[in-house]
């Protein structure tokens, strides 16, 4: 994951200009240094971590979650072990987000039938979930969109994850790769096409 870290820091600083979420003193060093917080290593590391021989050395636990999907469903990251996921921290305001949603839209047509599930954690500025309801069905998104229950569980999923990987995500988007038993393998800032993402699900489809 120390790659990945270095590569999320520099893509943050690019990003988080235009894009990105900030957050108040908070340094790039000190954010780099900072440890999974204890109450998210204890509660998402098992007794007996399952082995995969594509997994990086290092590979953390993605923490759990419970949000809602735009029709107001229930939907909990356990919910989904046993299946690759592509996290995407996105929001219908960012331009760089809706650039990389054809691609995500043509991953999840090819490869949900082989376990991909591609959820967006949405990240809203104003917006109802309805706005974001009527912006799923004008872009044709075919896979989970998930947002608040009561209002700020979004913001706790967006720390959750940055002291999973050990740096704050300030920069959208930001998407996680996350293999079949729960592990964050490999991550992205900044918009990607559809060969980048494929070739970073391919060794755990």
């Amino acid at each position: 994951m120390r790659t990945f870290q270095i590569f999320i820091i520099v893509s943050c600083l690019i990003l988080s200009i235009g894009c990105g979420q900030k957050h108040e003193n908070k340094s790039a060093a000190a954010e780099q240094s900072k440890p999974v917080s204890e109450k998210v290593a204890k509660k998402n590391t098992p007794q007996k971590p399952a082995s995969s021989p594509n997994r990086p050395p290092g590979s953390t636990l993605a923490p759990d979650f419970t949000l809602a999907t735009t029709t107001g469903e229930l939907v909990s990251m356990s919910d989904l072990r046993g299946k690759v996921i592509l996290l995407n921290f996105w929001g219908t305001w960012c331009g760089p987000c809706r650039m990389e949603l054809p691609d995500f839209i043509k991953l999840h047509n090819k490869y949900n039938k082989d376990g991909l599930e591609i959820v967006g954690i949405t990240i809203r500025r104003g917006e109802s979930i309805k706005d974001v309801a009527k912006f799923q069905k004008q872009w044709g998104l075919n896979y989970l969109l998930l947002n608040d229950i009561n209002g700020n569980e979004i913001s706790e999923v967006t720390m959750a994850y940055s002291e999973a990987i050990g740096q704050m995500i300030n920069g959208i988007p930001t998407t996680l790769v996350i293999d079949r038993e729960g592990f964050i393998v490999n991550g992205f800032v900044g918009p990607r096409r559809e060969q980048v993402f494929y070739n970073a699900i391919k060794p755990y489809l």
